[in-house]
C-alpha cells in the first residue's frame, strides 16, 4: 500500500473526486487504482467560505514499487506504515504473582486490558464505583447539591475522562502507533467507526459509559479481576541494607493486604490523599507546573460563524472548536484548554465544600453553548504563597485554597461563582445575565471573580480576552460568561520514573498516566497505560 498525504478537496466534493485526485497525484490512468481507504480526514478552515477537506489515503496499486521509485522525492507519497499492534510478551504458564493496577481511568483501563490480553490476569482496584452507579452519584451533585467524595466526576470507573467531551486526539510522540491500538479497542467496545479516520475524534459521555462497561467485561473474560470501592491506603515496601526499595504489595482501606511485586499506579490527577500517602512512604516525586482559570461560555452559533463563515452548520464540519493562546505583558501565558463544542460546564469537585469546574459534551455536540477553560500557566514558584514548606505537594494547597474560595463566592451550596466577560474586563461585579445562560449545574451565583484567583492570573486573563476577540470575532462579547474555578487542568505533581517505567526509588511501582504527570487527556493516558503494561510484562518475564 502507498500512503498519500495532503490531498485537498472542496468540502462538497463529488463522490469520485478522491479517486480522481489519487490518479492525478500518482500520474495514473483509469483503472490504475485498485482500491483505497481513508486513513485521516481533516479540514482547513483558514479561509472562511472556502473550507477544504484534507485527506490521508492508503492506496492499493498494481506497481507499488515502481510508483514509489518515481515519487521518491515526494514526501507526500510514501509506503503505508505498519500500524498493527504486536504484544511484547505473554504471561508464563507458571505465573506466580498477578500484577495490580490502581485506578480505572483511561490509563488504568488500558494497562489492565493489555495485561489481560497478554495473559497476566491483573487485579484492578478503583476507589470509586462502577460507572452506572458513579453516574447516579455524579448527577446527585449536579441536581441535588450532594457530593459523594469517593464517587464523582474524578473518582470511579472510567476516570475523569468519562464526564468530558471524550476527545481522542493528542500531540504526543507515538512512533509505535499505540494510539491506533487505543482507537481500535474503542471501536470494538462500541465507539463509532469514524474515530479511526476523522482528525479530531470524540465520543461524548453517554457513549463512553457503555464503552467502559464493555471493556471491563473484556478484561474479566480474559481472567482479570476488577474491584470497586477499594481505596489503596498504604504500600508494602521492603528496604534493603543498601537503601534500595522493593514494592511487595498494597494495603487497602479495609485492611486487606494484596501482594504483588508489580503495581501500576494509574490514579488520576485528583487523588490527593494518595499523593500524600506516597510522599509519606518516601516515593520520589516533585512539584510540576499546571494551570488555573475559568470556564468561558459563548453561544455555539457565534463560534461556528467565526470559524466557518457561510459554511457553518455543514454536516462534515459539525460544531466548531478553537485553540487560542496569548502571551501577556506580565510574562504569563493564557490559553484555551479542553474546549467542548455544544457542551456544558459541569461541577467536578471531589472534596467537600470546594467548587471545581470542568467541561463536557455529548457525541452530538448539540447543546446551545460552547465552553472552554481559559487558564493561566503557573509554576512551582507560585505555590509558595499557599505552602512555603518546599513540599512537592504545595500545588495541592494552592488548588484547595482556590476551590474553597470559589465555594464561598458561590454561596456555600456548590453553586459556582460567575461573571459576565464585559464586567470582568471592566472590574465590576455582574448583577444579571445577558444573552448567554449558564449551563453549570447545580447553578451559578453572579459576583466579581477577581478574588477567586491570584492577581497575576486575573490580570493575564483580562488582557487575553480582548486579544482572543481579535482572533475569533465575538469571543470578547459582553454577555459571554465566565464560571470559576478551573484548577484540575493537570496533576500538580510528577512521580518520576526511570527507563523501565518504574519509580526512581521504589522498584516494582510503575507510575502512569495523568496523576503521575505523564499524560494529559484520554488518548495520551491510554497510550501511557499500554506502555506501562508492556514494561510490567517485560519485567515479570525478565525478572527485572
Amino acid at each position: 500500500m502507498i500512503r498519500l498525504t495532503d490531498i485537498k478537496l472542496p468540502l462538497d466534493h463529488a463522490e469520485g473526486a478522491i479517486e480522481a485526485a489519487i490518479r492525478a497525484r500518482l500520474g495514473l490512468g483509469k483503472g490504475g487504482v485498485l482500491g483505497f481507504t481513508v486513513f485521516r480526514r481533516g479540514h482547513d478552515a483558514r479561509k472562511r467560505g472556502h473550507i477544504q477537506l484534507i485527506y490521508t489515503l492508503d492506496v492499493e496499486v498494481a506497481d507499488e514499487k515502481g510508483l514509489l521509485e518515481r515519487h521518491a522525492d515526494d514526501k507526500h507519497v510514501q509506503p503505508t506504515p505498519d500500524t498493527s499492534y504486536r504484544f511484547v510478551a505473554h504471561a508464563p504458564a507458571d505465573l506466580k504473582q498477578r500484577p495490580i493496577v490502581i485506578g480505572l481511568g483511561p490509563c488504568g483501563l488500558f494497562a489492565g486490558l493489555l495485561l489481560a490480553q497478554m495473559g497476566y490476569r491483573p487485579i484492578i482496584l478503583d476507589r470509586g464505583k462502577a460507572v452506572r452507579e458513579r453516574t447516579v452519584d455524579t448527577w446527585a451533585l449536579w441536581r441535588k447539591r450532594k457530593l459523594e467524595p469517593e464517587s464523582n466526576v474524578q473518582f470511579g470507573e472510567g476516570g475523569a475522562g468519562t464526564f468530558s467531551d471524550g476527545k481522542l486526539y493528542s500531540q504526543i510522540s507515538d512512533p509505535l502507533h499505540h494510539g491506533r491500538k487505543v482507537l481500535t479497542e474503542f471501536v470494538k467496545a462500541g465507539a463509532p467507526e469514524e474515530i479511526m479516520y476523522v482528525s479530531k475524534p470524540h465520543i461524548g459521555t453517554f457513549r463512553l459509559v457503555t464503552m467502559v462497561e464493555s471493556m471491563r467485561e473484556t478484561i474479566e473474560s480474559l481472567g482479570g479481576e476488577i474491584r470497586f470501592n477499594q481505596r489503596v491506603e498504604d504500600l508494602l515496601i521492603d528496604t534493603a541494607a543498601d537503601g534500595s526499595r522493593q514494592l511487595r504489595g498494597v494495603t487497602l482501606a479495609s485492611g486487606e493486604h494484596l501482594l504483588s511485586d508489580h503495581v501500576v499506579l494509574a490514579v488520576g490527577h485528583s487523588a490527593r490523599d494518595t499523593f500524600f500517602m506516597l510522599h509519606d512512604r518516601g516515593v520520589y516525586m516533585e512539584a510540576k507546573p499546571f494551570s488555573i482559570g475559568f470556564r468561558v461560555e459563548h453561544p455555539q452559533s457565534i463560534i461556528d460563524q467565526a470559524r466557518f463563515g457561510p459554511q457553518a452548520g455543514h454536516a462534515l464540519l459539525g460544531a466548531a472548536d478553537y485553540k487560542l493562546v496569548h502571551h501577556c505583558k506580565n510574562g504569563r501565558s493564557v490559553y484555551s484548554f479542553c474546549m467542548c463544542p455544544g457542551g456544558t460546564v459541569v461541577a467536578a469537585a471531589s472534596e467537600p465544600e470546594r467548587v471545581v469546574t470542568n467541561g463536557m459534551s455529548q457525541y452530538s455536540r448539540n447543546e446551545r453553548n460552547a465552553n472552554a477553560a481559559i487558564v493561566v500557566g503557573i509554576d512551582p514558584e507560585d505555590f509558595a504563597a499557599f505552602d512555603d514548606s518546599g513540599s512537592p505537594l504545595a500545588g495541592i494547597a494552592l488548588q484547595r485554597a482556590l476551590e474553597s474560595r470559589a465555594y464561598e463566592l458561590g454561596g456555600r451550596d456548590y453553586s459556582a461563582p460567575a461573571q459576565l466577560v464585559g464586567d470582568f474586563i471592566k472590574g465590576r461585579a455582574s448583577e444579571e445575565f445577558g444573552s448567554v445562560q449558564p449551563s453549570y449545574k447545580p447553578g451559578v451565583r453572579l459576583t466579581d471573580l477577581a478574588p477567586s484567583l491570584p492577581g497575576y492570573a486575573i490580570e493575564a486573563i483580562r488582557e487575553a480576552l480582548p486579544a482572543f476577540d481579535r482572533k475569533i470575532k465575538g469571543f470578547g462579547m459582553n454577555d459571554a460568561l465566565l464560571t470559576g474555578v478551573e484548577t484540575r487542568t493537570s496533576s500538580p505533581v510528577r512521580i518520576r520514573r526511570n527507563e523501565t517505567y518504574q519509580s526512581l526509588n521504589t522498584q516494582g511501582l510503575f507510575p502512569a498516566g495523568e496523576g503521575a504527570g505523564y499524560a494529559g487527556g484520554i488518548l495520551s493516558a491510554a497510550v501511557d497505560g499500554i506502555r506501562v503494561a508492556e514494561a510490567v510484562a517485560l519485567s515479570i518475564n525478565g525478572g527485572k
